[in-house]
């Protein structure tokens, strides 16, 4: 078993994100999954990502509050509790349109070596 405590979560930067604060909780650590890291993403009212798309998949799950996804020009509002699945290079912007905080964990694949 690798156990971390939310104490010891690392904040990250994640690439074309803003108003968002990342803590790693799990990944990219010795003794820690082996296929995919964890992130705890903190989004603030109007902050968010995008347009942008990775080349493997990644899921979203909303833990508090809510996030707008914007897929093919279509938008889904996430609520608490709900998740997606982002498909390899499916492109999507996502927004936090409210006046709270989104808290959201974000699973996503190791990149290829």
């Amino acid at each position: 078993m690798h156990l971390k405590r939310f104490d010891d979560a690392l904040p990250y930067e994640a690439p074309n994100h803003f108003g968002c604060h990342g803590l790693r909780l799990q990944g990219f650590e010795e003794g820690g999954p082996t296929n995919q890291w964890i992130g705890f993403s903190q989004f603030l009212p109007g902050g968010g990502a995008g347009p942008d798309s990775t080349p493997f998949e990644k899921v979203y799950i909303v833990l508090e509050g809510e996030m707008t996804l914007i897929v093919d020009g279509i938008e889904t509002v996430l609520g608490r509790f709900d998740s997606c699945t982002i498909a390899p290079d499916e492109e999507r912007v996502i927004e936090n349109r409210s006046n709270h905080v989104c808290k959201m964990l974000v699973v996503i694949p190791y990149p290829p070596k």
